[in-house]
C-alpha cells in the first residue's frame, strides 16, 4: 500500500477559470463567460465607477484585453527595458448586461481569473472591492446589488500607472478571462471541492472528497451531498451520498471516502484524468452541480535517490515560463499556452515553473490534460522590494488573502507536484537593517503574541522573523493542502538562509550555484533537493559568435551596465551570465545526480521585459531555448537529441558566409556513433562525443556550396542533414501550425513566414519587410520576429524578417467560413494560404 508519505494526491482541475462547472439542463449552476460587450477607455476618469456615466465614446472589445500590448516602444515608458518598454497606465472597463427573472433567488458571482493590477470593481455604483495583486484570482457577489428585466453596469478601475512594479513585462488591464457564476442559494462554496486519495494500489483507489456546502437561506435545510467518480468514457466507477442538515446562513465541510477499483493513473506519457461531480440536493431538489476533473497519482521526494512518480524514478525536465504570449502580451489565449507546451514537449520537456507568481487557470488544466510536472509559485518578493512600486508595498496586508486564494483555486490539479512561496526573495539574508522590525510589528505581521514560543527556532536558536515568516507562509499552504511539498528558488545556497533556518521548507530549491549541489546532502541532511532555476544562457536565434569554443560572459555583474554593438548573443552555447552556465554544463550538474530531483531551465520561451545582458533599445529576454514567436533556437535540439527518444541531428550554422571565413559548424545527435562532415562532397573528418559534451563541431574555411554531415551507428547511416548557401531572396514561403481553426473567435493558427531564394533555400540574412492581406472571417492579431530590440509594433499587418523568418497570428471570428491570408514583398514572389474555420 503506498500511502501519503509518498505525498499522494487526487487532483482535480479547473475547466474553465474559477470552478469545473458543467452546464446541462438539471443543473441549476450556470457559469457563463462574460468576456463579450465590455467598453474601454485607456485614462482616468473617477466618476465612470457611476451607473449614470456615459460611455457611449468608449472603445468597444473583448476580454482578455492587455493595453499595454497595443503600444509602441519608448525608452521613456516608467516600465522600463525591465518591464518591456511598454506603456502602463489607468484603464477603466464597464459593460452593461441584462438578466431576466430567472435569475431571480439566485446567487450571481462575477469571477475574475485575473486584472494586472490594483483593480476596484462597481456594480450598479456600488464599489465592491479592491485587489492589488495582478496575479491573483478573485470573485465578487452581485446578488444585493442586481436588478432584473433591467439594465446593470459593472465598472472595473486598472491601476498600473506606478511603475516599475515588476522585473518582467506584466501587461495591463483585464487580461485574463471573467465569468458570471448563478446558483441556487444552497451550493458548493468557491473552490469548495478538495479531493486527495489517502491510498493507492493497483486493485484500489481510495478517494478522499471534502466539499464545502453553504447555505444562504433564511432558514435551516435538509442537504444531501452526492458524490460520483466518472472515468474518460463518462462511466460512474464510484458514488457516495450523505445527508445532514445545515443551519441558515452557515456553511459545512462534508467528508466522503469513495473507492475506485482498479484505477487508471495519471502519469506523463497517458495523463488519464477522471471527473468528480458533485451535486447538492435541498428536500431532494437538486440546487448545485459542481465537476470537478482529477487525476490519480502518487510521488515521492527522495533526498538519495530524487523524485519518483507513481513508484518509477523520473527525472523532472522543466522550464521556467513568464505568463506573456509574445505579440499577443499578457491577454490569455489557450490556443497560444497550447502550442507553447507543445513546442516544449517536442523537446522533451516534462515540467514547468510558474515564474513567479500564480498561473492563469488555462496553464494548469492544459498541464493537467498533456502531463507536465508544475512547480506552482505564488511570489516573487515579500516584505523587501525588488524594484519601486512592486507587491512588497501590499504584503504585510494581503499575504495571507492572496496565498490562501492560490492554494484553494489550485490545489485540485493533477499537474501541480509542488508549492513555491517566494523566489529569490530578500528575506534570505540579514542586512544591515537586522530586520528592523520592532516586535510590534513582526508579532502583527506574523500573527505571534508577545509570549509566544514559536521564536524558539532550530536547534534551540532563536529564529529571526524572516525565518518565521517562511514558517508562517508554509504552514498557511500545509493548512490548506498537506499533500505536497513546499519550497522556495533560493539563490542563497548557505544552510544560514533564513528560510533555510526556519525548518519548513520540505523541498530544497537552488536557484544557479551548481557548484553547491554536490555538498547538499551534508548542509541538508534527510532534505530532498531540486535545481528550481538554472542555466540562463542567452542566445539570440540566428546570431553566432566565433570562435565558438570562447566563452562569453556577459554582464560583468548584474548591477554593471553592458553593452554590445550586436546587442545579440550567440547561439553557439558559448555565452551565459555571470551566475548562470550553458545548457550542456547545467544540464551534466543534474543529469548524473541521483539526488537531484530535476531541473527547471531558465527560460522555455524569451518573454517580454528583462532583455539581459543588455539596456534599451533591448525589450526582451535572450534567455529562451525558444525564442519571442515561439521558434527554436539550436540548443533546444541538444535537449531534444538528451531528453526524448526521437532520432535526432541538428546541423549550424547557416552556410552563407564571406569567401575563406573561419566558421565553425556544431552538430547535436543521438542514437549514433559518429558523425561525419562534407563540404562540397569532400569529407572534413568523422567526429565522436567527447567526456560530458553534448555536441562535436569542426572548424572549416568557408566556400560557397554545400556542407552535408551523416550521423552512424555501428557504420550504418541513421540521419543526414544538409546545408546549402542561399542566393538572393526570392520568394515568400507561409506554413501555418494548423490548417483548420474552430470558428470560436479566439482559436488562433500560427503561421511562420519564411525568406528563400530562387530554389527554396531559406535566407539566413534576409530582413525583409513583409506585408500581410487578409480577407474572409479572421483577423491578424499579431506579428512577431523573435528579435528582442525590434521597435516595430507588435499589432500591426506587417513584419521585417529577422534571420530569414517572421510569424503572423491570425484569429478565427465566431462563424464558419474560410481565412484567406496573403504575404507579400518589393521584389520577392509572394504566397498566399488558406485556413478553414469550422464550428
Amino acid at each position: 500500500m503506498r500511502n501519503a508519505i509518498a505525498i499522494i494526491l487526487l487532483l482535480g482541475v479547473v475547466f474553465t477559470g474559477f470552478n469545473a462547472c458543467r452546464n446541462v439542463d438539471r443543473n441549476p449552476r450556470k457559469t457563463e463567460n462574460f468576456n463579450n460587450g465590455w467598453r474601454f477607455y485607456l485614462g482616468d476618469i473617477p466618476e465612470a465607477g457611476s451607473v449614470a456615466f456615459d460611455d457611449n465614446g468608449w472603445r468597444e472589445l473583448e476580454l482578455p484585453h492587455d493595453w499595454a500590448i497595443e503600444g509602441d516602444f519608448s525608452e521613456d515608458h516608467p516600465s522600463g527595458s525591465g518591464g518591456g518598454a511598454l506603456p502602463g497606465g489607468i484603464g477603466w472597463y464597464r459593460k452593461s448586461f441584462f438578466l431576466d427573472q430567472s435569475y431571480e433567488g439566485k446567487k450571481v458571482f462575477i469571477d475574475f481569473d485575473g486584472v494586472y493590477m490594483n483593480s476596484d470593481v462597481w456594480i450598479n455604483g456600488i464599489h465592491l472591492g479592491h485587489r492589488p495583486f495582478g496575479y491573483i484570482s478573485f470573485r465578487y457577489d452581485l446578488t444585493p446589488h442586481l436588478k432584473f428585466d433591467t439594465e446593470n453596469v459593472i465598472s472595473v478601475r486598472v491601476d498600473n500607472s506606478e511603475q516599475p512594479n515588476s522585473r518582467w513585462y506584466s501587461g495591463c488591464g483585464i487580461y485574463r478571462n471573467v465569468w458570471l457564476t448563478s446558483v441556487d442559494p444552497v451550493y458548493v462554496d468557491l473552490w469548495g471541492v478538495y479531493v486527495t486519495t489517502p491510498e493507492i494500489t493497483e486493485d484500489n483507489a481510495v478517494v478522499n472528497v471534502k466539499t464545502t456546502v453553504k447555505n444562504e437561506m433564511p432558514q435551516e435545510v435538509n442537504v444531501k451531498t452526492e458524490t460520483s467518480i466518472v472515468d474518460g468514457s463518462g462511466k460512474q466507477v464510484a458514488s457516495a451520498s450523505v445527508s445532514g442538515t445545515l443551519a441558515a446562513g452557515s456553511s459545512k465541510e462534508i467528508e466522503q471516502d469513495l473507492s475506485v477499483r482498479e484505477p487508471v493513473l495519471w502519469t506523463l506519457e497517458n495523463p488519464c484524468l477522471y471527473e468528480v461531480v458533485t451535486r447538492i440536493f435541498v428536500d431532494d431538489k437538486q440546487t448545485d452541480e459542481y465537476v470537478t476533473p482529477l487525476g490519480i497519482r502518487y510521488f515521492t521526494f527522495d533526498a538519495q535517490k530524487g523524485f519518483f512518480l507513481n513508484g518509477e524514478s523520473t527525472k523532472i525536465k522543466g522550464v521556467c515560463l513568464h505568463h506573456d504570449l509574445g505579440c499577443l502580451g499578457a491577454a490569455v489565449n489557450t490556443r497560444a499556452i497550447e502550442r507553447q507546451l507543445e513546442i516544449l514537449r517536442e523537446m522533451g520537456v516534462n515540467g514547468i515553473r510558474t515564474a513567479h507568481n500564480p498561473p492563469a487557470p488555462e496553464l494548469l488544466r492544459l498541464c493537467d490534460q498533456m502531463g507536465f510536472i508544475v512547480m506552482n509559485e505564488t511570489f516573487d518578493m515579500w516584505r523587501k522590494q525588488k524594484t519601486t512600486y512592486d507587491y512588497s508595498r501590499y504584503f504585510n496586508e494581503w499575504h495571507e488573502r492572496d496565498l490562501t486564494d492560490h492554494i484553494l483555486r489550485d490545489r485540485n490539479h493533477p499537474s501541480v507536484f509542488m508549492w513555491s512561496i517566494g523566489n529569490e526573495v530578500l528575506e534570505q539574508w540579514t542586512h544591515a537593517e537586522a530586520d528592523t522590525l520592532d516586535i510590534q510589528q513582526a508579532n502583527l505581521l506574523l500573527n505571534l503574541k508577545r509570549d509566544e514560543t514559536a521564536l524558539a527556532g532550530v536547534d534551540g536558536e532563536e529564529m529571526s522573523v524572516n525565518a518565521l515568516l517562511t514558517k508562517k507562509l508554509a504552514d498557511i499552504v500545509k493548512g490548506l493542502d498537506p499533500t505536497r511539498p513546499v519550497t522556495t528558488g533560493n539563490n542563497e545556497t548557505n544552510p544560514a538562509n533564513h528560510l533555510f533556518r526556519s525548518g519548513a521548507l520540505d523541498l530544497i530549491g537552488f536557484n544557479y550555484h551548481g557548484y553547491d549541489y554536490k555538498n547538499v546532502p551534508e548542509n541538508f541532511p534527510g532534505k530532498p533537493f531540486i535545481a528550481a532555476e538554472t542555466t540562463s544562457g542567452l542566445m539570440t536565434r540566428g546570431y553566432y559568435r566565433m570562435p565558438s569554443d570562447s566563452m562569453y560572459i556577459w554582464p560583468v555583474r548584474w548591477d554593471i551596465p553592458f553593452t554590445d554593438p550586436s546587442y545579440a548573443c550567440s547561439s553557439y552555447d558559448n555565452c551565459h551570465v555571470p551566475w548562470g552556465c550553458t545548457h550542456e554544463q547545467a544540464w551534466n550538474d543534474v543529469k548524473n545526480s541521483d539526488f537531484i530531483s530535476g531541473m527547471y531551465i531558465w527560460t522555455g520561451f524569451d518573454y517580454l521585459g528583462e532583455p539581459t545582458p543588455f539596456w534599451f533599445p533591448a525589450r526582451s529576454s535572450y534567455f529562451g531555448i525558444v525564442d519571442l514567436a515561439g521558434f527554436p533556437k539550436d540548443v533546444y535540439y541538444m535537449y531534444q537529441s538528451e531528453w526524448t527518444d526521437k532520432e535526432v541531428l541538428h546541423v549550424f550554422p547557416h552556410w552563407n558566409w564571406q569567401l575563406g571565413e573561419i566558421v565553425d559548424v556544431w552538430a547535436y545527435y543521438n542514437k549514433a556513433d559518429e558523425v561525419e562532415l562534407f563540404l562540397n562532397g569532400v569529407s572534413q573528418g568523422i567526429k565522436r562525443k567527447e567526456g560530458d559534451k553534448h555536441h562535436v563541431f569542426w572548424r572549416l574555411a568557408y566556400e560557397t556550396g554545400t556542407i552535408k554531415v551523416i550521423s552512424r551507428k555501428n557504420g550504418k547511416e541513421v540521419l543526414s542533414k544538409e546545408i546549402k548557401t542561399a542566393g538572393e531572396p526570392s520568394q515568400i514561403r507561409l506554413t501555418p501550425d494548423r490548417r483548420v481553426i474552430r470558428g470560436d473567435g479566439q482559436d488562433l493558427s500560427f503561421i511562420t513566414v519564411e525568406v528563400l531564394d530562387k530554389e527554396g533555400t531559406i535566407c539566413p540574412n534576409a530582413e525583409n519587410l513583409i506585408r500581410f492581406n487578409l480577407s474572409g472571417n479572421g483577423k491578424v492579431v499579431g506579428v512577431d520576429n523573435g528579435n528582442p530590440t525590434s521597435m516595430e509594433r507588435f499589432k500591426a499587418s506587417e513584419r521585417k524578417a529577422f534571420y530569414g523568418k517572421c510569424m503572423v497570428v491570425v484569429k478565427s471570428e465566431k462563424r464558419e467560413g474560410v481565412i484567406h491570408l496573403a504575404a507579400e514583398s518589393d521584389g520577392l514572389i509572394k504566397d498566399a494560404i488558406e485556413i478553414k474555420v469550422t464550428k
